[in-house]
């Protein structure tokens, strides 16, 4: 019986809740003005601070970005900024109080009342502030004062909650909050269902107290706690949760956004996440606002920007949260990286930045976040500044500014939930540095011979009807992309913090890759229309494309494609490795040109193969079998690097260290087997060669190269 009478009671509280509408705007604590003036402060000295002007409604003070109160005891004459302090004489109410009337005193002549009492009233918030109606003085040089030692930086949790049960559990029984409103959860819910259910219930509810936010929060995370026990093997239960509870949590925060003239903060510590909220209106006249704290986690963000690109409003609010056990859902594991084997451990809290009840959410300039390492930095570990997409934790947008043993600075172009992640390599460090050292030689002895390539075709007398131009533009698109790569890596940790620079050069080493992949395409083509017509491999004037049509197609293709990526995504370059970002398929505006001339070139390789074959088996066998099994050997493996077929492997590198050193030698040493082809193991050339180094070493004698035709 008394069971269905609960029940009965229970509905019709909800129902009643119902229809009520939810209004605090008659409530003082949510309607009010905000007082900022230092020369309130009881420690400034006399100015010439007057109160006796108009008063209209309630206000609440503040000193700089501070909640304070009127002094409780007398003040010393002279401070206020004015010779008559006002000071509360009967002390402040508390909560369950309401409004409160309360006489205010003024220090003159030695008498801490030596006027009438002024009457006020005064109401204490569940905040843990106080707002006053204050009223007109009629003694001139009297001030309204502000205790300086009652700043209040971090409000506290001592205000007196109205409930009827401990809110802790799935239950059907009510809970009644502070300012009447009644949340009840579905009989027997659990996990995801239960905080689906309180997101239902406060779906359309915009502001609530501070405690009762605090008391919502702590159901959230208990009711997170035991499901994280219960599915942690489970990583799509942990993902659901963990974006669920991101919900409740960023919701139930912006319920502290509150109107405000000027500015307004209010923040809290719980056991499970820390919070600042830091609101600003259209009369604000701060320059900026002061870095927003939590214990492990802090963050600089232009407000005062967003605010001012607030048109209509004027005003924007920031909550920023940090999570203690966030980690336990949304884990360092689902971080996908192209290391699946590597070993990625959360090193900072879970932190969440919003704009809540803010209209236009577009940040003025990139925001910094400093997160605090809560384990130790592994040697030879990467650091990673990410954020979660919904589905992973991803690097979009962010990146390292500075790192030391302590701490990480990152920088992201946008908001969103954010955490610090190393990364490990599951290979030896050992292995790690032999690829660094070996990247490194074979680079600089890739660059040292394509330049030498190029100064040969630039410099060296041609035969009439040799058409370099693709060989000679191949290795200026070489050389300009490889050294600019290589500089660009060797100078990451500088260029990284300048995101527009980190951008351009991404965007320009795309162009400068595919300007290689077009060029080897082009020489290709060439040397399968000499090896057809010809039977040799030369390019002559048989070439059915004139130089200056050759050199529109080698740059212009890839020009356009630079310029319709950027066009499409404005924001895909620019990665932490400063170059096209992986995220939505970005990477594809290069892998998809590349693989289909990939795809074309080994097309060609095998038909010029074939043809060649075909060729010299025709030769006289007594004068050229030995001489076709060579040049058909070397020229093939030649061929194969200069036209960029070995870049196949690079699908194959994952999972194979040996496939890998193997991409990395045949790759950066495309202008040495160039310099070899066509500059080396030609006679007219190498024999240049030796006039030239007569020229240089006196006494030198030029002899004619064994195996060059001689000169009747």
């Amino acid at each position: 019986m008394s069971s269905t009478l609960h029940k009965n009671v229970t509905m019709a509280l909800l129902i009643i809740v119902s229809v009520m509408p939810y209004n605090l705007s008659v409530d003082p604590c949510y309607n009010y003005t905000v007082l900022n003036d230092p020369r309130r402060s009881t420690n400034y000295s006399v100015d010439s601070l007057c109160d006796t002007g108009k008063w209209v409604g309630w206000y609440r003070l503040f000193l700089d970005v501070w909640s304070v109160r009127m002094p409780e005891t007398c003040v010393d004459e002279n401070k206020c900024g004015t010779t008559v302090p006002l000071w509360l004489r009967d002390g402040h109410p508390n909560v369950e109080d309401g409004v409160v009337s309360r006489n205010v005193c003024g220090h003159h002549l030695g008498n801490c009342c030596y006027f009438p009492p002024i009457l006020i009233r005064v109401k204490a918030c569940p905040d843990n502030y106080y707002v006053y109606e204050f009223v007109q003085t009629a003694v001139c040089n009297s001030a309204y004062c502000a205790d300086v030692d009652s700043i209040n930086k971090t409000y506290t949790n001592n205000t007196t909650v109205i409930t009827t049960t401990e809110f802790r559990s799935s239950t059907a029984t009510p809970m009644i909050t502070t300012t009447g409103l009644i949340i009840s959860l579905l009989t027997n819910c659990t996990g995801i269902s239960c905080i689906q259910n309180l997101l239902d219930q406060i779906e359309n509810i915009t502001v609530l107290p501070l405690t009762d936010v605090t008391n919502l929060l702590d159901l959230v995370f208990n009711t997170s706690e035991k499901i994280s026990n219960s599915s942690s093997g489970d990583p799509k239960k942990l993902v659901s949760e963990g974006i669920q509870v991101l919900k409740a949590s960023e919701k139930l925060v912006s319920m502290l956004v509150k109107p405000t003239n000027t500015f307004d903060n209010v923040s809290f510590i719980r056991d499970s996440v820390e919070a600042q909220v830091f609101m600003v209106g259209p009369q604000v006249t701060l320059n900026k606002i002061p870095q927003l704290d939590t214990t492990h986690a802090s963050m600089d963000i232009d407000l005062i920007g967003i605010a001012k690109n607030n048109n209509k409003t004027g005003s924007a609010a920031v909550a920023f949260m940090s999570f203690n056990t966030m980690e336990n859902l949304l884990k360092a594991e689902f971080f996908n990286t192209s290391d699946d084997t590597s070993v990625k451990t959360m090193m900072s809290t879970v932190i969440s930045a919003t704009l809540p009840k803010t209209t236009n959410r577009q940040l003025t300039k990139p925001v910094n976040f400093t997160l605090k390492h809560i384990r130790e930095l592994v040697s030879g570990g990467s650091v990673w500044c990410v954020y979660w997409n919904m589905t992973e934790w991803t690097v979009d947008g962010c990146c390292v500014l500075d790192t030391n043993s302590s701490y990480t600075v990152c920088s992201c172009v946008h908001l969103s939930t954010f955490a610090l992640i190393m990364q490990t390599s599951s290979t030896p460090a050992e292995d790690d540095h032999l690829m660094e050292v070996l990247n490194l030689v074979a680079v600089s002895v890739g660059l040292v011979f394509n330049s030498l390539a190029l100064l040969t075709f630039a410099f060296c007398r041609w035969k009439p009807g040799v058409n370099n131009v693709a060989r000679i533009n191949l290795c200026i698109s070489l050389l300009s992309a490889h050294l600019l790569f290589f500089l660009t890596q060797h100078f990451l940790t500088h260029i990284r913090p300048l995101q527009v620079l980190c951008g351009v050069l991404s965007g320009f080493l795309h162009f400068l890759f595919l300007s290689c992949f077009v060029w080897m395409f082009i020489e290709a083509v060439l040397l399968y229309i000499c090896v057809k017509n010809l039977s040799q491999i030369s390019s002559r004037q048989r070439a059915v494309l004139s130089s200056r049509f050759l050199i529109v197609i080698g740059y212009v293709i890839a020009l356009v494609v630079v310029g319709v990526s950027v066009g499409l995504v404005p924001d895909g370059y620019g990665s932490d490795e400063c170059w096209i970002k992986v995220e939505k398929g970005f990477i594809w505006s290069f892998l998809g040109p590349v693989c289909v001339i990939l795809a074309i070139n080994s097309i060609l390789f095998i038909r010029i193969i074939i043809s060649l074959n075909s060729t010299l088996t025709k030769l006289n066998p007594e004068v050229s079998r030995m001489k076709q099994t060579k040049i058909m050997v070397f020229k093939t493996l030649a061929q194969f690097v200069v036209l960029g077929c070995p870049w196949i492997l690079g699908f194959f590198t994952k999972d194979s260290k040996m496939m890998e050193i193997l991409f990395l030698i045949l790759n950066s040493q495309q202008g040495t087997f160039i310099f070899l082809i066509y500059c080396l193991l030609n006679n007219e050339v190498r024999q240049q060669y030796v006039k030239w180094m007569s020229a240089l070493v006196p006494g030198l004698k030029s002899k004619t190269i064994k195996g060059a035709p001689k000169k009747r």
